[in-house]
């Protein structure tokens, strides 16, 4: 099932410019349609990627610990964000734990 409606905390698959493929949360949804996403890593809270709603796609996974303290204003840090995508922009490779000798 596909997610129409961006929300805080979704995650979203950046689908145009030099990000492409790399996945971010979102942290805000503008009234113009566009959207303020953070990955923690190259795109931090304190400077937030703004990205058109056009040009991501949004998964149907949510980090909902982040998204509920971005919606109480509560601290997040960048570290959470790094850790949470963590697994969807460091996958792991099928030779990662194999002795190459």
């Amino acid at each position: 099932m596909k997610n129409k409606t961006p929300a805080v905390g979704g995650i979203c698959e950046s689908l145009q410019g030099r990000d492409k493929n790399r996945f971010y949360i979102i942290s805000a949804v503008n009234a113009d349609g566009s959207l303020l996403v953070v990955d923690g890593n190259f795109k931090k809270f304190a400077s937030p990627k703004k990205k058109n709603i056009k040009h991501v796609r949004l998964l149907p996974e949510t980090a909902e610990t982040i998204g509920e303290k971005l919606l109480n204003g509560d601290k997040v840090f960048d570290s959470e964000v790094y850790s949470a995508l963590k697994t969807y922009n460091c996958p792991q490779t099928e030779t990662d734990g194999v002795d190459k000798h």
